[in-house]
């Protein structure tokens, strides 16, 4: 089977049959180390929808895991006055469960075409778009080829395929050594093709923040982690998180031939500097003297190039005439 098909039944399994995230799951993400992440999400959609006039509007997250960020960042955009109605994109029963205990008013969808047509929308996707399956291509002695999934009894191997697919590789990767991979992801870039056709009707703006890079470029991203560990992808398909990096050059390239206005990538570290991650460190630390060295650690862990600062990128999808976010200028 095509590796997409193999990942995408994978974790189609793993996240319908648990909570992965904090100590007792496999991964943390960044809404879980710190309530300042969500907040200053919270205040920069405030900050949008102020200077854009104030519209009635939805808050809307793609795979909101347990309903951390969007608690948050309600309850920072409550005390700027934007209380708008929520909408969350999740598949998972039992993440449901969990986002109904944070934010119970909310309203659930397993994709895009459900949700509401009759206001702007402010999205925010955190650690979506790179657990959502990709295809790799192979360089081989004989061209390029698609990279295919084995099984040979319980044991699962990627091997190359068959067909070539020579005619679609960039010219300048076409010559490419033996064992290159090229990724791709048609299933990032369809949803963000239906985002931005509800952005371009409705209006508003969409935050995709994710761990990725600039390409095109070749290399295998693809990875696994188990119990907050790295481990092998083709091993007990669906007790893992697999992910790969998101290719941000190609969401940005599919988001202006839609029509929207793309402001970034930046860095995740450079982006939350930018909204006063600093002082909002500092602030909780008067207010928690007693907490105040775990809190700049979790703010270091969010924005030090070494940690996840440099490693993650943010970029942000508006409407024509919606105005330049905060953290792009």
């Amino acid at each position: 089977m095509p590796l997409s098909q193999f990942m995408g039944a994978a974790n189609a399994h793993y996240y319908a049959t648990r909570d992965p995230l904090g100590s007792r799951g496999d991964f943390t993400t960044a809404p879980e180390i710190s309530q300042m992440f969500g907040e200053l999400i919270g205040l920069w959609l405030a900050d949008l929808w102020d200077r854009v006039g104030r519209p009635e509007a939805r808050y809307v997250e793609l795979g909101p895991g347990r309903g951390t960020l969007a608690a948050d960042a309600l309850r920072a955009m409550a005390k700027a006055g934007l209380e708008p109605g929520v909408d969350f994109v999740e598949t998972s029963p039992t993440l449901r469960a969990a986002q109904a205990d944070r934010v119970p008013h909310a309203e659930w969808h397993l994709d895009l075409v459900g949700l509401p047509e009759d206001a702007p929308l402010l999205v925010i996707a955190n650690e979506f778009f790179d657990a959502l399956p990709i295809r790799q291509l192979v360089a081989t002695g004989e061209g390029w080829r698609e990279r295919l999934v084995a099984c040979q009894d319980t044991l699962f191997l990627p091997i190359a395929g068959d067909r070539s697919f020579d005619m679609i590789i960039p010219r300048d990767l076409l010559h490419a050594d033996p064992g290159s991979i090229l990724e791709t992801s048609p299933a990032g870039v369809a949803i963000l093709r239906n985002l931005a056709a509800r952005l371009l009707t409705q209006g508003g703006a969409a935050l995709i923040l994710d761990y990725g890079y600039e390409g095109p470029a070749v290399g295998d991203t693809l990875q696994a982690v188990r119990g907050h560990a790295y481990a092998n992808p083709f091993d007990t398909p669906g007790e893992a998180d697999l992910t790969a990096h998101v290719d941000f050059a190609t969401l940005k390239e599919a988001a202006e031939a839609e029509g929207l206005i793309v402001h970034g990538p930046v860095t995740q570290g450079a982006f939350l500097n930018a909204l006063g991650i600093e002082a909002r460190t500092e602030a909780l630390a008067r207010a928690a003297p007693d907490r105040a060295e775990a809190l700049a650690l979790d703010r270091d862990r969010l924005v030090d190039p070494g940690q996840m600062g440099d490693l993650f990128k943010v970029i942000a999808l508006t409407a024509p005439g919606w105005p330049i976010p905060a953290g792009f200028a």
